[in-house]
């Protein structure tokens, strides 16, 4: 078991992002939300809020340290009081993943830091949330949490699942007892054990890669909100208000629509 423990940490300090969450990351961290005038596509935060970040991961906090030591960088854009670990003391005893307290808790800091920022906006609600997530317990707690999931699985992991992908989108692989669930010995969080989605509810969606998450169909828009037409098209300096497909210059237009692109509580990958 030492040696294990070891070689685990010899590993852990080489680890590196998947592909597409270094350009997610940089995308999310300037995005706002914006409704598509084309397909009607919107965020429920309304356009021009800003996304708010979070991290949820499982693992202990010595380990996410030796994970991310050379990703410093890259993490940074997770506030400090937005980083939740596994074995944070505020995560009741025994109620890790799948259950749904380390993202509910991720939820309740995004809305400390948003009140103390401005005590004017209303609270964000778990169902305007949006969580990535690479794990099965991780996908059922985000759907217990009451949260839309992107799931991005190892392609060994999908293997074992591929023919049950619907049950794992909607946190309902039947691999934890519901009694246990709801009878741990640790008070849960508020909303917590919850309850798993429905098959094919669309709450859930699986990526091969971060690289093709689909911004528009979420309601983002990163693009600079001072390059906005009237219209809520992302528009470059010097063009007019034209629909993205007249402009002579090539520019992406991704939107991030159905989960509150206000708040995208976001353990990104598994670290």
């Amino acid at each position: 078991m030492k040696r294990q423990t070891e070689l685990q940490r010899d590993l852990f300090r080489h680890c590196k992002p998947l592909p597409g969450v270094e350009t997610l990351l940089g995308k999310l961290v300037q995005a706002h939300t914006i409704m598509d005038v084309r397909s009607g596509a919107r965020s429920p935060g309304g356009d021009d809020s800003k996304i708010r970040l979070a991290l949820a991961t499982s693992s202990h906090g010595r380990n996410y340290d030796l994970k991310v030591a050379n990703m410093q960088t890259l993490f940074s854009v997770f506030p400090e009081k937005q980083k939740i670990v596994g074995d944070d003391q505020r995560i009741p005893k025994g109620r890790g993943k799948p259950l749904p307290d380390i993202y509910l808790l991720a939820l309740q800091t995004i809305n400390e830091g948003l009140m103390a920022e401005d005590d004017t906006e209303s609270e964000i609600k778990p169902e305007e949330c949006l969580v990535f997530e690479d794990s099965v317990p991780g996908v059922e707690a985000g759907r217990r949490a009451g949260m839309r999931v992107v799931w991005v699985p190892h392609p060994g992991l999908l293997d074992v699942y591929k023919d049950r992908v619907e049950e794992v989108l909607a946190g309902r692989t039947g691999e934890h007892d519901e009694d246990d669930l709801s009878h741990q010995a640790s008070a849960p969080l508020p909303g917590s054990p919850g309850q798993p989605g429905e098959l094919a509810d669309g709450w859930g969606e699986i990526l091969g890669s971060l690289e093709h998450f689909d911004y528009r169909k979420y309601g983002i828009d990163y693009q600079d909100q001072r390059y906005r037409s009237e219209s809520g098209h992302s528009a470059l300096p010097v063009t007019t208000d034209k629909d993205p497909e007249e402009m002579t210059q090539k520019t992406p237009v991704p939107v991030f629509g159905d989960g509150k692109s206000k708040s995208s509580s976001l353990p990104a990958t598994k670290i």
